[in-house]
């Protein structure tokens, strides 16, 4: 199970911060990600990091958004800054994981984060 939070409304210009975390028993959790669907568009990839730690990020957020992971807790974070209006969207997270009740490696999928950058 993932759990996701802290979307909000912020201003443009503003910073925010969401997490997802998993829950329940893993044999291994491997890359993580952050996608996001805006209103009228395709999910599309925003952000992944790999369990070792590299990190790549969609053209339109390089150098204002950080993906980040905490492996102790099981967790992705994503730090946007100097928010614009188009990073309006739901904001998914995407964990490749091994979990102990299942014989496949799979993609899992949190339920999303809503994200208003608004005046």
């Amino acid at each position: 199970q993932l759990q996701a939070s802290g979307g909000g409304l912020v201003q443009p210009g503003g910073s925010l911060r969401i997490s997802c975390a998993a829950f329940g028993s893993f044999f291994s959790i491997n890359a993580m990600g952050w996608y996001r669907q805006g209103p009228g568009k395709q999910r599309e990839l925003v952000a992944g990091i790999t369990s070792g730690g590299s990190t790549n990020y969609a053209d339109s957020v390089k150098g204002r958004f950080t993906i980040s992971r905490d492996n102790a807790k099981n967790t992705v974070y994503l730090q946007m800054n100097s928010l614009k209006p188009e990073d309006t969207a739901v904001y998914y997270c995407n964990l490749n994981m091994h979990v102990t009740t299942s014989p496949f490696v799979m993609d899992y999928w949190g339920k999303g984060t809503l994200v208003t950058v608004s005046s």
